[in-house]
């Protein structure tokens, strides 16, 4: 037995060498940034290994030539929110706009089950085998309790994050309404600048999160499952209204009579409905990510969708009002963050809720105490 490794303590003690699970000593010396063992002990602080910083022209010049190390990093300083890498991460997103809104964007949501991740992997081969670059943001639910999230979309999608032509790049929701915020919608333009051609947003299909995917992207796809009151709870959240088109999956072995059902089901409930885009009919598939039949049927539907509204102008104009849209939003968000943080605010925010609370005084009453209070000279935080 080598001098690395021993046996472990659970070991039968009358184990020979056909007991063959050993454990190794581990690395002697500091490595990775880690202290060695004579420093630990000399309590000295352990070596910090850090990265170059690189400027913004590195950052736009990386991305610019597809180096996926320098695009996860200027995702990464999207995503933070430090202040100095916010002002770094606008001068490259600066510089990289010229290079975007070349892509088709495609959200797709559904309930958890309904199988995104499977029919987004075997979209994404599709569409790489057909010489496609494909990236992935794949939005992970951030738990309320720990805000902490498990970002395994790119373990599920193993075969596409093996294919040189794909990038999968799973980020926290953060708590916020359906992940979908500002970061969201910047690493998006930063795929586009690194030349993927098609963007695939995979969101959290729970609550209003839905109306927020629809604000980003081109296409929208609602995925649904077979016999679990689907129609029913899509009509009362208004989110079939929302959908380019929606799909069944998981229509294979004893499964795919009861999605042939389901989507006649679904066509008698979208005639009715008013269609979610100008000049489209939305209607109902079937695919099974398992065998792949009607995976190319649903992506032909996209490229229809892509024609036809930009043919008719529907397409450019739905991405300048999102544009517009998103700087309103963030607008608001500024707004509000200011109106939270200000001084006079605070200072009557714990009193004012209790009296709420109390019944002392009413909830309209308590908003116009807080607004004269955020108005009063001096009171607004810089």
């Amino acid at each position: 037995m080598s001098h690395s490794t021993y046996k472990p303590e659970w070991a039968p003690k009358k184990s020979d060498d056909a007991f063959a699970c050993r454990v190794m000593t581990g690395v002697d010396g500091g490595h990775d940034g880690m202290p060695d063992s004579k420093t630990a002990s000399a309590g000295k602080p352990a070596p910090v290994v850090r990265r170059r910083i690189l400027s913004v022209d590195e950052y736009v010049q990386g991305v610019l030539s597809g180096n996926r190390m320098i695009l996860s990093r200027a995702i990464t300083l999207i995503e933070s929110n430090a202040p100095a890498h916010f002002e770094i991460a606008q001068q490259v997103l600066k510089e990289l706009l010229p290079h975007t809104g070349k892509s088709v964007r495609v959200g797709i949501t559904g309930v958890p089950g309904a199988g995104k991740s499977t029919f987004i992997e075997a979209l994404g081969c599709r569409l790489c085998e057909q010489g496609n670059k494909v990236a992935v943001l794949a939005v992970d639910p951030s738990s309320t309790v720990t805000k902490g999230s498990i970002l395994g979309d790119k373990t599920r999608m193993e075969i596409l994050a093996k294919q040189p032509q794909a990038f999968i790049r799973p980020s926290p929701s953060s708590g916020t309404l359906g992940g979908v915020t500002r970061k969201s919608r910047e690493t998006l333009l930063l795929c586009e600048a690194a030349g993927f051609d098609v963007i695939l947003v995979e969101t959290v299909g729970v609550g209003q999160s839905e109306t927020t995917v629809r604000s980003m992207v081109d296409f929208f796809l609602l995925m649904v499952l077979t016999g679990a009151g689907d129609e029913l709870q899509g009509m009362k959240k208004g989110v079939m209204e929302l959908a380019d088109a929606i799909l069944i999956n998981k229509a294979d072995g004893d499964n795919k009579q009861r999605a042939l059902v389901a989507r006649a089901d679904y066509e008698r409930i979208l005639h009715y409905l008013r269609p979610a885009t100008e000049g489209w009919a939305t209607h109902a598939y079937t695919c099974s990510s398992l065998t792949g039949e009607g995976i190319a049927d649903i992506w032909d539907v996209v490229e229809k969708f892509r024609q036809a509204t930009q043919g008719s102008g529907v397409f450019t104009g739905r991405r300048r009002k999102q544009t517009l849209s998103w700087v309103y939003t963030m607008v608001e968000e500024h707004l509000r963050g200011l109106f939270f943080q200000n001084p006079n605010v605070l200072a009557l925010k714990a009193g004012i809720e209790n009296q709420v609370v109390e019944g002392r005084i009413s909830a309209t009453m308590a908003v116009q105490q807080l607004i004269r209070a955020f108005e009063q000279e001096g009171g607004h935080s810089k």
